[in-house]
Protein backbone atom coordinates (compact mmCIF):
# COMPACT_ATOMS: atom_id res chain seq x y z
CA UNK A 1 0.00 0.00 0.00
CA UNK A 2 0.94 3.25 -0.55
CA UNK A 3 -0.25 6.54 1.07
CA UNK A 4 0.04 9.63 -0.90
CA UNK A 5 0.08 13.09 0.79
CA UNK A 6 -0.03 16.37 -1.34
CA UNK A 7 3.31 17.82 -0.20
CA UNK A 8 5.08 18.61 3.45
CA UNK A 9 3.95 20.89 5.26
CA UNK A 10 6.76 23.74 6.83
CA UNK A 11 6.01 21.15 10.63
CA UNK A 12 7.20 18.00 8.03
CA UNK A 13 10.10 19.86 6.23
CA UNK A 14 11.93 21.58 8.84
CA UNK A 15 11.90 18.12 11.15
CA UNK A 16 12.65 15.94 7.56
CA UNK A 17 9.90 13.78 8.77
CA UNK A 18 6.72 12.64 7.50
CA UNK A 19 3.46 14.40 9.11
CA UNK A 20 5.97 15.89 11.93
CA UNK A 21 3.07 18.40 12.66
CA UNK A 22 2.15 17.13 16.72
CA UNK A 23 -1.56 17.38 15.95
CA UNK A 24 -1.44 15.83 12.40
CA UNK A 25 -3.99 12.63 13.07
CA UNK A 26 -1.70 10.34 11.00
CA UNK A 27 0.57 8.60 13.27
CA UNK A 28 -2.30 8.17 16.05
CA UNK A 29 -4.11 6.54 12.94
CA UNK A 30 -1.73 4.88 11.29
CA UNK A 31 0.51 3.60 14.06
CA UNK A 32 -1.61 1.29 15.88
CA UNK A 33 -2.90 -0.45 12.41
CA UNK A 34 1.28 -1.12 12.03
CA UNK A 35 0.99 -2.23 16.23
CA UNK A 36 3.13 0.48 16.86
CA UNK A 37 2.51 3.68 19.42
CA UNK A 38 1.87 7.21 17.64
CA UNK A 39 4.56 8.44 20.21
CA UNK A 40 7.40 6.02 19.30
CA UNK A 41 10.41 7.38 18.18
CA UNK A 42 10.33 8.03 14.82
CA UNK A 43 12.22 4.91 13.66
CA UNK A 44 10.53 2.66 14.61
CA UNK A 45 7.13 3.71 13.51
CA UNK A 46 8.81 3.35 9.83
CA UNK A 47 10.20 0.19 10.58
CA UNK A 48 6.69 -0.90 11.51
CA UNK A 49 5.22 1.01 8.57
CA UNK A 50 8.04 -1.55 6.17
CA UNK A 51 6.56 -4.57 8.38
CA UNK A 52 3.08 -4.06 7.25
CA UNK A 53 4.16 -3.24 3.80
CA UNK A 54 2.99 0.43 3.47
CA UNK A 55 5.24 3.09 1.90
CA UNK A 56 4.46 6.60 2.26
CA UNK A 57 5.26 9.50 -0.39
CA UNK A 58 3.88 13.07 -1.72
CA UNK A 59 2.18 13.62 -5.43
CA UNK A 60 4.28 16.10 -5.71
CA UNK A 61 8.18 16.69 -5.69
CA UNK A 62 8.05 20.75 -5.16
CA UNK A 63 5.47 23.06 -5.36
CA UNK A 64 5.64 27.10 -4.03
CA UNK A 65 2.93 27.84 -1.35
CA UNK A 66 2.51 30.32 1.43
CA UNK A 67 2.55 28.28 4.87
CA UNK A 68 1.20 24.65 5.05
CA UNK A 69 -2.37 24.71 3.59
CA UNK A 70 -2.72 22.75 0.43
CA UNK A 71 -5.44 25.23 -0.69
CA UNK A 72 -2.46 27.70 -1.20
CA UNK A 73 -0.61 25.60 -3.24
CA UNK A 74 -0.02 27.53 -6.55
CA UNK A 75 -0.98 25.46 -8.98
CA UNK A 76 1.59 26.85 -12.10
CA UNK A 77 3.90 25.84 -9.63
CA UNK A 78 2.98 22.21 -8.91
CA UNK A 79 5.77 19.59 -9.94
CA UNK A 80 4.75 15.82 -9.49
CA UNK A 81 7.09 13.10 -8.17
CA UNK A 82 8.48 10.30 -11.00
CA UNK A 83 5.23 8.02 -10.34
CA UNK A 84 6.33 6.67 -13.91
CA UNK A 85 9.21 5.23 -12.53
CA UNK A 86 8.09 4.12 -9.02
CA UNK A 87 4.82 2.47 -10.25
CA UNK A 88 6.79 -0.33 -11.94
CA UNK A 89 9.24 -0.62 -9.32
CA UNK A 90 6.08 -2.08 -7.10
CA UNK A 91 4.94 -4.98 -8.91
CA UNK A 92 2.90 -6.63 -5.54
CA UNK A 93 1.22 -2.59 -4.79
CA UNK A 94 -2.46 -3.19 -4.28
CA UNK A 95 -3.75 0.03 -3.00
CA UNK A 96 -2.75 4.03 -3.35
CA UNK A 97 -4.49 5.57 -0.38
CA UNK A 98 -4.84 9.03 -0.68
CA UNK A 99 -4.42 11.35 2.60
CA UNK A 100 -7.15 13.93 2.00
CA UNK A 101 -8.87 15.81 -1.40
CA UNK A 102 -5.89 17.55 -2.77
CA UNK A 103 -3.76 14.76 -2.92
CA UNK A 104 -6.62 12.84 -4.99
CA UNK A 105 -7.24 15.09 -7.17
CA UNK A 106 -3.17 15.69 -7.35
CA UNK A 107 -2.69 12.24 -8.07
CA UNK A 108 -5.65 11.11 -10.46
CA UNK A 109 -4.36 14.06 -12.62
CA UNK A 110 -0.66 12.15 -12.64
CA UNK A 111 -2.22 9.10 -13.31
CA UNK A 112 -4.08 9.86 -16.31
CA UNK A 113 -1.24 10.76 -17.85
CA UNK A 114 1.08 7.46 -16.95
CA UNK A 115 2.06 5.82 -19.93
CA UNK A 116 -0.61 2.84 -21.01
CA UNK A 117 1.79 -0.36 -19.77
CA UNK A 118 1.94 1.24 -15.96
CA UNK A 119 -1.20 -0.50 -14.32
CA UNK A 120 -2.07 1.70 -11.61
CA UNK A 121 -3.45 -0.24 -8.35
CA UNK A 122 -6.74 0.85 -6.46
CA UNK A 123 -6.76 4.38 -5.31
CA UNK A 124 -9.13 5.57 -2.50
CA UNK A 125 -9.35 9.05 -0.92
CA UNK A 126 -9.02 9.03 2.73
CA UNK A 127 -10.02 12.20 4.79
CA UNK A 128 -7.12 14.42 5.53
CA UNK A 129 -5.17 13.79 8.90
CA UNK A 130 -4.39 17.36 8.70
CA UNK A 131 -5.20 19.77 11.52
CA UNK A 132 -6.88 22.17 9.24
CA UNK A 133 -9.43 19.12 8.05
CA UNK A 134 -11.71 19.86 10.82
CA UNK A 135 -14.71 18.55 9.40
CA UNK A 136 -14.05 15.01 11.05
CA UNK A 137 -12.97 14.13 14.71
CA UNK A 138 -10.36 11.91 15.04
CA UNK A 139 -12.28 9.42 15.27
CA UNK A 140 -14.70 9.19 12.39
CA UNK A 141 -11.21 9.81 10.21
CA UNK A 142 -9.84 6.57 12.01
CA UNK A 143 -12.59 4.79 11.29
CA UNK A 144 -12.85 6.30 7.88
CA UNK A 145 -9.05 4.81 7.61
CA UNK A 146 -9.31 1.92 9.33
CA UNK A 147 -12.14 0.52 7.20
CA UNK A 148 -9.99 1.00 4.03
CA UNK A 149 -6.71 0.18 5.01
CA UNK A 150 -7.31 -3.12 7.24
CA UNK A 151 -8.31 -5.46 4.20
CA UNK A 152 -4.81 -4.52 2.74
CA UNK A 153 -2.68 -4.78 5.82
CA UNK A 154 0.30 -7.75 5.90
Amino acid sequence: MLVLGSMPGAASLAAGRYYAHPRNAFWPIVAPLCDSAADAPYAQRLAAMQRARIAVWDVLQSCEREGSLDGDIEAASAAANDFATLLPTLPRLRLIACNGGTAHRLFRRVAVTLPASITVPTIVLLPSTSPAHAARSLAQKRAAWTSILVPYLR
